[in-house]
């Protein structure tokens, strides 16, 4: 199957399924040498894991990290990395009822035209439990940016209609939402946990901003910085939109209020949202994805079975009735994922 390994100096492949026997990732391209243990790992696990909270999915999966290579006496060899997380809650029984209909929103119809068969449990390849291996291999890139000094941080910046009005990253682990402002975020539960009752479900805009990036990174024309954080974040399921720096509010500037003007300290706005010409600057990347709402919801809806007949579905089982708050260690492990990546192609090209 194509499209299951993202990058190229930094290679990662993932494999599995939602209720299969297990998911997990591969990867290589990691230097020999790093110290690097299982709770390196775990820690991002634990963040990204189902039944957090009321605003998750219930399905409790541990995550439990069990690194299979890759390692000897606590340090990489420089080997590829196994990485595997046993599936120890899948219920694919609950699917049973609606094996032979076409869920609104999924990759049901599409998945069977594609491949001629498709794994009508939890959608198979499709879940977004597939993005606990990116998380995982997420987890050593990070290890390696923080050594380089960079940081990269996520959050949810609007949900339920209710958009953050402040950014204070101490208050995005306190809160259920993973939202950057405490207050918004209380007000964000209630309705998201009403929208959980009556069988439906909410999305938002995520954030990440990313500190400490060298100046040079990226390639001048197919390989923009921006432009392979895009397909990393539209890789996601979920994700319906991307924009960076200024965004989309760039169409209503003036080329003079749009422009980043440097002095002698550097460069005195960035509306560029730390790139230009698919290069960074060394300024903050900033960008922003929009979260759809989660496609199963136990609303009955209308649909078509594999016979073409037209039936109503209603998709039971455990699903988040809003993504956002455990997309966010997803959006980071993409973006350090890219960033080492352009790290390693950037060394390479001064050997």
């Amino acid at each position: 199957m194509a499209g299951s390994s993202f990058g190229e100096s930094f290679r990662i492949t993932t494999f599995g399924e939602s209720h299969g026997g297990a998911v997990g990732v591969i990867i290589d391209g990691v230097k020999p040498g790093l110290p690097l243990g299982e709770e390196d790992i775990q820690i991002q696990m634990d963040r990204r894991k189902p039944g957090q909270s009321s605003v998750t999915t219930p399905r409790k999966e541990l995550d439990e990290v069990h690194i299979m290579s890759g390692l000897f006496e606590g340090k990489t060899t420089g080997t590829p990395i196994l990485v595997i997380l046993y599936n120890k809650d899948a219920m694919p029984s609950a699917y049973n009822d609606i094996k032979d209909k076409f869920r609104p929103g999924h990759a049901d119809f599409t998945f069977l035209k594609k491949f001629g068969i498709r794994d009508y449990r939890g959608s198979g390849r499709a879940s977004g439990r597939e993005t606990a291996g990116r998380v995982a291999a997420g987890a050593i890139a990070r290890k390696i940016l923080e050594e380089r000094g960079v940081s990269v941080t996520a959050y949810t910046k609007e949900a339920a209609g209710i958009s953050c009005r402040t950014i204070d990253f101490d208050q995005i682990e306190k809160n259920p939402m993973r939202a950057c402002d405490s207050d918004a975020a209380a007000r964000m539960v209630p309705i998201i946990e009403k929208l959980a009752e009556e069988g439906d479900s909410m999305g938002g805009i995520v954030e990440c901003r990313i500190s400490g990036v060298a100046p040079g990174l990226g390639e001048p024309v197919f390989d923009k910085i921006e432009a392979d954080l895009a397909k990393a974040m539209m890789s996601l399921g979920a994700v319906k939109g991307f924009e960076i720096g200024s965004g989309f509010n760039c169409a209503s500037m003036k080329g003079s209020e749009h422009n980043d003007p440097m002095d002698k300290s550097g460069f005195v706005s960035n509306n560029a949202g730390g790139t230009l010409g698919g290069i960074t600057t060394g300024e903050d990347i900033i960008f922003r994805i929009a979260v759809k709402p989660t496609s199963s919801i136990s609303k009955i809806q209308w649909t078509v079975n594999l016979e073409g007949e037209e039936v109503n579905i209603k998709t039971e089982g455990r699903h988040d009735p809003c993504i956002c708050p455990r997309i966010v260690p997803v959006v980071e492990a993409m973006a350090c994922l890219v960033l080492e990546d352009h790290y390693k192609r950037q060394e390479a090209l001064h050997i």
